[in-house]
């Protein structure tokens, strides 16, 4: 059998969506695995963990981090995008007023900003999305939310458009990005995997004057290999496929981190991110992933 074919129904067979085997539930997880079938057409099983999290949707919108755990709120951009994408596959209309009443609470957050400082290294004035509440916006989160809206045809909205303007101005110099500064205390920050993965994922389809986004391409390309850890492969896989870029050993990367974590039997949430990236890579649905095919100025 396939690897991903592997994955894919071990993945169906998940009785709950924890970080681990043995955890209760999680919204980040859930949705990874939701998508994971879903691309690969396993919409029924797919409908599990995406009606469980619609059962823990908040009446404004916001999906928190477990059943248990409402704050913080960030994965209800993980949500919105599993809910949109499934029915955009399954041409129905199941989960369309969990996803509006997402987009909703989406569109209404935002991260704190401050007066611009050049001591800051970035542009302090935007804002994009935060991890928590009243905290100022971050990388990661932004990417999450602007994939988001952009899946679920929202991506010429203001906020979405500022959001975009977050990920560029905070992607370094010299490509890459690390958490969301740029200098600290005087210091350049040096780029990471997994968050630039996500934000060339989140990026797809923009123009980008500053190349930047060009320079963010060829450091990641650059810096994975087999002994990427599978979450960060993952990401920087999604965000080099996003744009056309992807290694030609990426397939073989993909089946030796899958075949690991299936002999381990301990961590799906990992076995899904890897079966996003394969997906992606192989154009196997992919479209649908992708945020957006058009071209902002």
């Amino acid at each position: 059998m396939d690897w991903l074919a592997q994955v894919v129904a071990n993945l169906a067979e998940l009785p709950t969506w924890g970080y681990a085997r043995t955890q209760p539930s999680s919204s980040e997880p859930a949705a990874a695995t939701a998508l994971a079938l879903t691309l690969a057409e396993e919409t029924d099983a797919a409908s599990a963990p995406l009606d469980w999290l619609q059962s823990i949707q908040a009446q404004g919108g916001d999906i928190g981090i477990s059943a248990a755990q409402r704050e913080p709120r960030w994965p209800t951009a993980w949500a919105l995008t599993a809910w949109t994408v499934h029915d955009q596959i399954s041409r129905s209309s199941r989960y369309r007023s969990a996803a509006e009443k997402a987009v909703g609470w989406l569109l209404q957050m935002s991260g704190e900003t401050m007066e611009r400082n050049p001591d800051f290294g970035h542009d302090s004035s935007l804002a994009g999305w935060p991890w928590v509440h009243h905290t100022h916006s971050w990388q990661e989160p932004t990417a999450f939310a602007v994939m988001a809206l952009k899946r679920s045809g929202h991506g010429d909205h203001s906020r979405a458009r500022e959001g975009v303007k977050v990920l560029i101005d905070r992607l370094l110099e010299t490509g890459g990005c690390n958490y969301g500064n740029t200098v600290v205390l005087g210091q350049t920050l040096r780029p990471h995997v997994q968050p630039t993965g996500l934000c060339l994922l989140a990026l797809s389809g923009e123009r980008d004057r500053s190349r930047k986004v060009q320079k963010s391409i060829g450091w990641l390309a650059r810096a994975i290999g087999p002994q990427t850890t599978p979450v960060s492969l993952s990401y920087a896989l999604l965000g080099l496929a996003a744009h056309n870029h992807l290694p030609v050993e990426s397939d073989d990367w993909l089946r030796a981190a899958a075949l690991r974590e299936l002999a381990r039997e301990s961590r799906p949430y990992v076995l899904a991110l890897l079966a996003l990236a394969a997906q992606h890579g192989r154009g196997l649905r992919s479209e649908n992933l992708l945020t957006s095919n058009s071209n902002h100025g």
